[in-house]
């Protein structure tokens, strides 16, 4: 441009793009999609971050993120995801199964990193585990593949125990593989399994209700977002009906819930905050092999165990990595 024009520009009010304008517009933004509820996500979000800032981008600084909630309603996820799509967000974080289905449907072209319990490859969302190909990758909690875990942890806490039941939301895309993988290791155990199905407050009541009826010793709780939003209310009427209960979560161990054995989310989604910052800085989705975890957290709360008349086997207790007392 012409110094003269320049000069004629300035003086007649018409105003150049500033830098500061210049790095807002440049400035990336992740869509965080999440089946749960920001309560329940908390700790979660906080590491995600912080495994952000540990490849340089720093929210409210050099970075935006969109955070949208399912709260345990999963019809929600295709509109949500719909909505991060139209706004142009530079990348998609999805959290949980459902909310990683929704976002690949979405979208074929936005990088996707998910961290999910389940099969990635099974539920469509990468070809391989070490070729992910697309633009979807990200960590699995192997949730489905743990069932057989939280069984052998159930019936060795409680020997006693002839009738194991199995809860699981049906809505969850993983609802088949949990209750397949549940049948099979109850087979080889020799317990009688029984199904409960909830994805309502009231169905997860009424599940419950149902536990004297069944006759059963022990309780799995599967992974699903939704029940872990109501992990208080799952483990106070796991304590109302005297029956011992597993979960996936150290929060329901937290919450008054007998055992917990599973990946820690905070640890998972520090990685997936790591893997968000590659992407924004180049990396491809396809070249990024899809992780799982490598050490898992057993925590047994002996408060609850006393509740119950339960005496928690030394074995147990000397594998816990936390006693809750």
């Amino acid at each position: 441009m012409h110094r003269r024009r320049l000069i004629a520009l300035l003086g007649g009010g018409i105003a150049l793009p500033s830098v500061a304008a210049e790095q807002q517009k440049a400035m990336p933004v992740i869509g965080f999609l999440d089946a749960a509820s920001p309560a329940q996500a908390a700790p979660s979000v906080a590491t995600f971050r912080q495994g952000l800032s540990e490849t340089g981008y720093i929210e409210g600084q050099n970075l935006a993120i969109e955070y949208c909630w399912a709260e345990g309603h999963y019809d929600r996820l295709p509109t949500l995801a719909a909505d991060l799509v139209a706004r142009k967000v530079d990348l998609i974080a999805a959290s949980a199964p459902p909310a990683a289905v929704a976002a690949k449907r979405a979208t074929s072209t936005i990088p996707i990193v998910f961290f999910i319990g389940g099969d990635p490859v099974e539920l469509g969302l990468v070809d391989s585990l070490a070729r992910p190909g697309g633009n979807v990758t990200g960590f699995t909690f192997l949730t489905a593949e743990l069932i057989p875990k939280l069984l052998d942890l159930l019936t060795e806490t409680v020997p006693q125990a002839r009738v194991i039941a199995l809860l699981v939301n049906p809505n969850n895309p993983n609802a088949g593989r949990y209750t397949a993988g549940a049948q099979e290791a109850a087979r080889v155990k020799g317990v009688h399994l029984d199904i409960l199905k909830a994805g309502t407050e009231s169905e997860i009541d009424a599940a419950f209700a149902s536990l004297g009826q069944l006759h059963a010793g022990g309780l799995i709780v599967a992974a699903d977002p939704f029940f872990g939003d109501r992990r208080d209310q799952i483990a106070s009427l796991a304590s109302r009906e005297a029956v011992p209960a597993i979960y996936n979560l150290r929060e329901f161990a937290a919450a008054g819930g007998l055992i917990s054995y599973g990946a820690s989310p905070e640890a998972v989604s520090r990685q997936l905050g790591i893997y968000a910052g590659r992407i924004l800085k180049g990396n491809k989705p396809a070249d990024l092999p899809v992780q799982q975890p490598t050490t898992f957290e057993l925590v047994v709360n002996l408060k609850t165990a006393r509740a119950l008349g339960l005496t928690v086997p030394p074995s147990i207790l000397a594998r816990a990595d936390e006693v809750i007392e």
